[in-house]
């Protein structure tokens, strides 16, 4: 399993950690000296998620999470959201009404 992103194709990016000691100048230090350069990767932050593909079947992928924060992914919904039922004319009326009297109690 490759961990690279399925949408954007985001992978590892080798780079270099720097180990440091010392009190750097602009702290009133002598400075600080590099004591250890070390390789390193930095990962992706993939997660896996169930997505309904475009042909409206469900699987599952590894995506990055820039990618379900963008949007370019559609994750699967297994219920739909709630929605508050719809009011009758006169039902909503009585509501406002009710809302504007609290309104004025609070400005008092």
């Amino acid at each position: 399993m490759s961990r690279e992103c399925e949408i954007c194709g985001k992978r590892a990016a080798i780079g270099k950690t720097v180990a440091q000691r010392g009190k750097p100048k602009y702290l009133g230090g002598v400075g600080t000296k590099i004591t250890g350069i070390s390789r390193r990767q930095f990962r992706p932050n993939l997660q896996r998620v169930r997505v309904t593909t475009a042909d409206g079947t469900h699987r599952r992928m590894r995506v990055c999470a820039q990618c379900i924060r963008s949007g370019a992914v559609a994750k699967m919904m297994r219920t739909p959201p709630f929605k508050l039922p719809q009011l009758d004319p006169a039902e909503k009326a009585a509501l406002e009404a009710a809302g504007a009297k609290a309104q004025k109690k609070k400005k008092k």
